[in-house]
């Protein structure tokens, strides 16, 4: 079968590979139907941070078809259009025992701990699959993780805030505008140097594009405070000059992978009562995420910003790392036939 499989920074290869055998007891089969590129992938590629096996195949946010199933799995059978949770989480912990798992000790992900979903098959724990309706569309299917990801980060912010900024209108920024878009009452912001996508965003969700200027987004709120952000885009400028425009007492909920340190005044965070909340992948939000997909599909579409197959995967990383393009997602589509074992 063919994988895109990381060796290193900068070394990704389409390959040939001999595909999975049956698979152990508790894990799954699948036959890859979509997968999403995501930022830390892209960040993986970039740095090699989270190599923990070379080579890997790489690929978190992905849906399938479940061909074969271990010995004791029976939650799901095959034919099951499934997607997967990409965290994996050791079940030991004390973390893990009070339900956080996404804060897990020893915390890994799909397409690091275990081979991924940019292939044509991949094995994982059946733990780690949730069900999805079988006529929703596998594009729509391969966003939900990262649905969930945005919607752990919109629900840690204030409730009562009269307007939301949304800096960053990536995959999870944009998601993010979206979500706010249907459940927050107030003024839904958004800000992002890429203008092409940020109007994108702004077409689909209603959301109003504003400059990361204290003038601009003033008048975009009718004059109340700004105290409620989403910090998306992973910059230290972008986030420093958030901090210049949140009003005192707001929040700003991190969900960016950053590259490089803060210098940071400890005393404007202390005399503004700034609260920065870190947002580490999701906690219990994919089931609901899932939920949410076929009332979303029409959006969610709307924002892909192309489809691919496995062998334009390299190429889709240089052209992502170089910011190009005005959607928020590239799904890479497999469409071979189904395979029994």
């Amino acid at each position: 079968m063919k994988a895109a499989r990381l060796y290193g920074p900068g070394d990704l290869r389409v390959e040939d590979i001999a595909a999975p055998d049956v698979p152990d007891a508790g894990w799954v089969k699948l036959k890859v139907d979509a997968a999403g590129i995501c930022g830390s992938d892209l960040h993986n590629f970039r740095t090699g941070q989270w190599i923990s096996r070379s080579p890997s195949t790489a690929g978190h946010e992905l849906t399938g078809t479940v061909i074969a199933v271990g010995e004791g799995v029976d939650t799901i059978a095959i034919g099951d259009r499934v997607v997967a949770d990409s965290r994996f989480w050791c079940g030991e912990c004390a973390q893990c025992r009070a339900g956080n798992r996404h804060l897990c000790a020893s915390l890994g992900f799909v397409g690091e701990i275990c081979d991924g979903g940019f292939a044509e098959q991949a094995v994982l724990p059946a733990r780690l699959l949730h069900s999805v309706d079988a006529a929703l569309d596998a594009r729509v299917a391969a966003m939900a993780e990262p649905l969930a990801v945005a919607l752990h980060a919109v629900r840690r912010l204030p409730k009562a805030a009269a307007s939301v900024l949304v800096l960053g209108c990536g995959t999870i920024g944009g998601l993010a505008a979206l979500l706010l878009s249907r459940t927050f009452a107030g003024t839904v912001l958004i800000a992002d140097r890429n203008q092409a996508r940020c109007a994108r965003v702004a077409r689909v969700t209603g959301a109003t594009i504003v400059d990361l200027d204290p003038n601009a987004i003033a008048s975009a709120s009718a004059n109340t405070p700004l105290l409620a952000a989403v910090e998306a885009t992973g910059s230290i400028t972008a986030l420093s000059q958030l901090l210049g425009v949140l009003g005192p007492g707001g929040t700003i909920a991190m969900v960016g992978i950053f590259h490089g340190r803060l210098d940071i005044d400890p005393n404007m965070l202390v005399e503004r009562e700034i609260a920065l909340l870190g947002c580490h992948a999701f906690a219990d939000e994919l089931p609901d995420a899932i939920r949410m997909l076929g009332d979303l599909s029409e959006p969610l579409i709307s924002l892909i910003d192309r489809e691919i197959g496995l062998d334009d995967v390299p190429a889709a990383y240089r052209r992502l790392l170089a910011g190009q393009g005005d959607g928020l997602k590239t799904i890479i589509r497999m469409q071979q036939p189904l395979e029994h074992p």
